[in-house]
């Protein structure tokens, strides 16, 4: 049996460079699901927003037929293709993430922008897979394999190598210049910051922090103490320097 497939935009990223951009014939000789067949290709399922099969748009549980002609494609953004079928259900309204060990400082930095952004550097693939799952989060990775975990329905493989990169492109695959919420997470360990009047984090400060600020806020998880010292504007132009589209 054989197929023709073929995988647009920026799917081709997964293929070996003779297949990308082209028409792939493929022969197969036992009964196997599109998913599983995208999947051999490397190109990680929760990377697919839509398929075609001769036309139609099907599911990952579609059984691939002798004869078959398929069309993989990746997120739409400026394109409305919800009259056709999903493959997971709709869009999240506000994007959650947990965050494999390789990315760290991506994870900073996402949280400094006001992005709710698991991450551990012990955390292993199937207790991210879990995550994932039971809290409706989106995966963020440079592991192609785990992504190929059934239970994630949403993730993304990180293309850059450098941390500051990284960010720009997952603001930029996501859309999320608008959810951005600068100093609002504690960047140790994602909780929410609140304001604090400077009476009850006193007794923690250094002499000349008690001194020369009176403004504060704290981290409802951890209670990390935070304040606009003198590297506040170092860090609001690295901030912007990731959102320029807003302007």
């Amino acid at each position: 049996m054989h197929v023709q497939l073929r995988f647009y935009e920026e799917l081709n990223d997964f293929l070996a460079p003779a297949l990308r951009k082209t028409s792939i014939d493929h022969t197969f000789d036992r009964r196997t699901s599109v998913k599983d067949m995208i999947e051999s290709f490397g190109v990680p399922h929760p990377e697919v927003e839509l398929i075609l099969v001769n036309g139609k748009s099907v599911d990952f549980s579609y059984i691939v037929k002798d004869g078959d002609q398929i069309s993989v494609y990746p997120v739409f953004e400026s394109l409305d293709i919800s009259p056709l079928i999903r493959l997971r259900p709709e869009p999240l309204r506000v994007a959650r993430f947990v965050i494999d060990c390789n990315l760290g400082r991506l994870a900073r930095y996402l949280r400094l922008l006001g992005f709710d952004s698991l991450y551990r550097n012990d955390y292993t693939d199937k207790s991210i897979a879990d995550i994932a799952r039971n809290e409706n989060r989106i995966v963020l990775t440079r592991d192609r394999a785990l992504l190929q975990h059934k239970i994630i329905t949403r993730g993304y493989f990180v293309r850059a190598t450098k941390p500051r990169e990284q960010v720009r492109e997952v603001l930029a695959r996501f859309d999320l210049y608008r959810q951005v919420k600068p100093f609002t997470r504690c960047a140790r360990c994602n909780g929410e910051l609140s304001d604090t009047d400077k009476q009850s984090v006193s007794k923690r400060l250094e002499p000349k922090t008690r001194q020369f600020y009176d403004t504060f806020r704290v981290c409802k998880s951890c209670g990390q103490v935070y304040w606009e010292g003198s590297h506040h504007k170092r860090m609001q132009a690295l901030l912007d320097s990731f959102t320029e589209r807003l302007k």
